[in-house]
């Protein structure tokens, strides 16, 4: 076979060839479409109670159950390497579950005095909580539930509305209704109006699929449903229309932000969101997610750094202004 003459060799069209702009790094760079950055980023972080405790989380390695003294040094440390927001998780002992999940508005409960202290140490930092009641619940779901195991909306969405406002008064900057219940948008945001909390926003998990990429996360938390799953109030995974549904009424009940949950698995639905809307739209990249990367990694069988970047890029690429993952920390490192 006689060698190509790479200067008389000629293309079938001479006049397009775009492996021209991807010839150097530097070119590469110059004509990227879409970049991430630590400005996109938002970290997870879970917190429990005691003091000098920092447990690694089985199933999520390099994650960790922080007590709230832990919790403000990776926290400052986190937000001087460039992350601008936490999301919050708390870890409830089993001794302050009830049915009602009463614990979710205590004043005085973890993530209140969570907030508290970190607003009071960095007060610059972008602090989300989450608004749902599975981790204060002795049967794990996210809403209340009656004799006959229904999951109950409008009895919820009161109890979700006390949690978002005691959230509020803690300085939370944004409260995130995950819950899927109907109206309990509509019904923070008139709350939080009523009582003067008009610059607290709304990140809301609008498209949030019952998905089984949640697994780790649930041990994190040891929230999993006692019985039965949450398929009656999350969304079916094989749904794309419905999930513009979910955003439309959420934005006409005064959400700030919307969010996809997963990403992974879900970046159409990200990119039909983000399309269908003018509102930041953020992706979370989930527990499940994360820990098949950590896997896959430690079994030598990925690039570990490249894979991470990739998938994170590829949300960015779908449309995700923002994104939530456990990965944050990694990247930022990796971003510098």
């Amino acid at each position: 076979m006689s060698p190509v003459n790479s200067t008389t060799d000629k293309p079938s069209n001479p006049f397009q060839r775009p492996r021209r702009l991807r010839r150097t790094a530097t070119l590469r760079r110059m004509v990227r479409e879409n970049t991430l950055t630590v400005n996109d980023l938002i970290y997870p972080m879970f917190v429990t109670e005691g003091k000098a405790q920092k447990v690694e989380i089985t199933s999520m390695p390099g994650c960790y159950r922080y007590s709230l003294d832990l919790l403000l040094k990776e926290i400052a440390e986190v937000f001087e390497l460039g992350i601008n927001a936490i999301a919050l998780f708390p870890v409830i002992p089993e001794n302050k579950k009830d049915d009602t999940g009463t614990q979710s508005y205590n004043p005085d409960g973890l993530i209140q005095q969570t907030v508290k202290a970190i607003k009071q140490a960095i007060p610059e930092i972008v602090v989300i909580t989450d608004v749902a009641l599975d981790p204060f619940t002795s049967h794990g779901h996210d809403g209340l539930v009656d004799e006959n195991g229904t999951i109950l909306n409008d009895p919820t969405v009161e109890v979700l509305v006390k949690m978002a406002l005691s959230q509020a008064a803690a300085g939370a900057d944004f409260v995130a209704p995950s819950d899927m219940m109907d109206g309990r948008i509509g019904a923070i945001r008139q709350a939080l109006d009523a009582e003067g909390y008009i610059n607290v926003g709304i990140l809301a998990y609008s498209a949030k699929y019952a998905s089984a990429y949640y697994g780790p996360f649930r041990d994190a938390l040891d929230s999993a449903p006692k019985f039965g799953d949450k398929k009656t109030y999350q969304m079916d995974a094989a749904n794309a229309k419905e999930a513009l549904k979910e955003i439309e009424l959420d934005i006409a009940e005064g959400a700030d932000i919307i969010m996809v949950k997963p990403a992974l698995a879900y970046l159409d639905i990200i990119c039909r969101v983000k399309s269908a809307t003018n509102l930041p739209v953020a992706a979370y990249n989930v527990s499940g997610e994360y820990a098949m990367i950590k896997a896959a990694a430690q079994m030598g069988w990925i690039d570990e750094k490249q894979v991470i970047l990739e998938s994170l890029t590829s949300m960015k690429r779908a449309g995700a202004d923002l994104i939530l993952t456990y990965f944050a920390k990694e990247v930022a490192l990796m971003l510098m």
